[in-house]
């Protein structure tokens, strides 16, 4: 497979500082060290570009000092380098004392690890801790690495724990750096009084290194009546659709309903308007000739449609483009979601950016619309909770207006029968079909869309690993993370039918149950729900909890509920400084750094 980025501007690179006892002499204390420093800074190399990859599928680009750094003048060689090839993320490397403030990374701007080697001939953990202590002491935050076993001095193997850290580190900064440079795009403006849809361009600009753009809804209906389209990408998706698209029930009173050719024009509307937004995001060199402005779009990395009320009251609803675009798939086969918020909710929509630059998965969107407790299942429908959801007493159901990807569909199994939402470069064509054939597109109720449109409709009947988060600004305190890890929840097909039918049954449904503990927000699925701070949630495959909250360091961006077992957690040395709390040492962390990108601080 061929990958290649929508985006203009490189990804990260990732630059491996070597760094060495300076002294030289008739003891050759420097030489005697040189083989060892540089093979580690190998096999970190080696250990990233393995198993970390850029969202558009592709390995990560890491790359090695020329020399090992003993004194300044190579750590200014060295920084000169990684300034040429767009290093942003750096990770020191040494198995030996060094001089701290000669070899550290004095880069404001880059993102910073340093792995001491635990060996007993020479002292690396004695070099770690100091130059953590210089990095502290000069405000440059810096993750630290230490095995937790003494290691002989010619073993080159990389300990687990070491590793854990190494590539927890490296998929959190990647994902962290990807960001700098990209757009939010946000067609329309604040849906139905949403709060999260009221764009805040400082805390995209400030936290993020983003820029804000935003295009009137009424640009698409231009570019439609105009022809500005591609018009052969167009007819291809079409195709597409009305080969694969099933079409679903339709509730609306018979003498509401559409007829068959009012609905077919709703399709190649929606059609259109999926292919128009794309080409809002990242361009598109085929449009037609004279139309070279719009040829260059808007370089957005992630982006939010308001639809509703003003769109949707008179024209058909954003339902399949962001179904279809926030999937891991479209009429051209795999690629990389998109991300598309609904309602142009601007803070759920960076919260599946987060999940998708750190997974390379497709992210859910969702309402956090319904707590069942296991008493009030047993009362409608007469079943007794088993597993997840009883541990957890009661379930989440996750459900919104059709957008969701298909991916969550669960249908698709990986190489071990397990259900699973793959990484989008695993995708292939059967794997489309199952998620399709799982899918149906059920007319949409015209009393929330009076415009009309499809809706996709299906139910995730797997049991998967699941991570939900949710990204709040508070007043007077900024932006602040929530994060539950948990389980969708398989529940017997008449029972999920039954349940479903008591809100909306021509959306898409998801049961998730979250790893509860019996304390605070985790004490019960009630707990989550009561705790979580929007309607909206953005939920991805796996437990990634851990990543988001090493992210979130790096942004500056404090983690205000999470399950989240302790060991796991991986923040900047520097925070230790902060107190022993680790939640309250987080938020004042973040408040003393600040955000990354600010220019103007009091």
């Amino acid at each position: 497979m061929e990958f290649k980025s929508r985006l203009i501007g490189s990804y990260p690179v990732i630059g491996i500082r070597p760094t060495i006892d300076g002294r030289r002499g008739k003891l050759k204390v420097r030489e005697s060290l040189e083989e060892q420093t540089m093979n580690m800074a190998k096999a970190a190399k080696k250990l990233i570009e393995e198993n970390v990859r850029y969202s558009d599928g592709e390995k990560v680009k890491v790359i090695i000092a020329d020399t090992t750094i003993g004194r300044v003048a190579e750590a200014a060689a060295c920084a000169d380098k990684f300034r040429h090839e767009g290093v942003d993320i750096t990770l020191t490397v040494t198995p030996c004392w060094c001089y701290g403030a000669e070899t550290m990374d004095m880069d404001p701007m880059t993102i910073k690890a340093v792995w001491g080697f635990n060996g007993t001939e020479r002292p690396g953990a004695v070099y770690l801790a100091s130059v953590l202590a210089t990095h502290a002491q000069k405000g440059l935050p810096a993750f630290g690495i230490y095995g937790h076993e003494v290691q002989d001095k010619d073993d080159t193997s990389i300990p687990e724990d070491v590793r854990t850290k190494i590539l927890r580190f490296a998929r959190a900064a990647v994902a962290a750096a990807s960001m700098r440079g990209k757009s939010y795009l946000q067609i329309g403006s604040v849906t139905m009084g949403i709060g999260g849809s009221i764009i805040d361009p400082s805390f995209f600009e400030d936290y993020l290194g983003m820029r804000v753009e935003s295009v009137d809804e009424v640009e698409i209906i231009r570019r439609m009546e105009n022809g500005i389209y591609d018009h052969k990408e167009y007819e291809k998706a079409l195709a597409w659709v009305k080969e694969n698209c099933h079409e679903g029930i339709d509730k609306n009173p018979k003498e509401m309903q559409k007829s068959k050719e009012e609905k077919e024009k709703d399709w190649e509307f929606t059609v259109k308007m999926c292919c128009i937004i794309k080409d809002l995001f990242n361009g598109n060199k085929n449009l037609p000739v004279g139309n070279e402005e719009e040829m260059v779009g808007h370089n957005a990395i992630v982006g939010g449609f308001q639809g509703q009320r003003q769109w949707t009251d008179f024209y058909p609803n954003c339902d399949f483009p962001e179904s279809i675009l926030n999937s891991s798939f479209d009429w051209n086969g795999a690629r990389e979601p998109y991300i598309l918020g609904t309602e142009n909710d601007t803070l759920n929509a960076t919260g599946m950016l987060f999940e998708k630059l750190l997974t390379g998965r497709a992210s859910i969107f969702a309402d956090v619309r319904t707590y069942w407790s296991g008493s009030s299942v047993k009362r409608v429908t007469g079943y007794e909770l088993e597993g997840h959801a009883k541990e957890a007493n009661g379930f989440l159901h996750l459900i919104n207006s059709g957008a969701q990807c298909i991916d969550a569909c669960g249908e698709v199994v990986d190489k071990n029968g397990e259900h699973v939402m793959k990484q989008w470069w695993d995708v292939n064509e059967k794997d489309i079909k199952t998620m399709m054939d799982a899918t149906t597109w059920p007319y949409a109720d015209l009393g929330y869309f009076r415009g009309g449109g499809f809706s996709s409709r299906y139910l995730t009947r797997a049991e998967m690993p699941a991570t939900m988060i949710r990204l709040n600004l508070i007043k007077g305190l900024g932006p602040v993370l929530q994060i539950c890890e948990g389980w969708t929840v398989r529940l017997p097909d008449e029972v999920s039918d039954t349940l479903w039918k008591r809100t909306d049954y021509t959306w898409p449904c998801t049961w998730f149950a979250p790893r509860c503990n019996g304390k605070g927000p985790f004490k019960s699925a009630y707990d989550v729900m009561n705790a979580w701070g929007a309607n909206h949630g953005a939920i991805c495959y796996g437990h990634i909890g851990a990543d988001l909250i090493t992210m979130c360091s790096m942004l500056r961006i404090p983690v205000c509920m999470h399950n989240v077992p302790e060991e796991d957690i991986y923040r900047p040395a520097a925070w230790n400084a902060f107190g022993m709390d680790k939640e309250g040492a987080d938020y004042r962390a973040c408040e003393a750094y600040g955000p990354m990108f600010k220019n103007i601080r009091k």
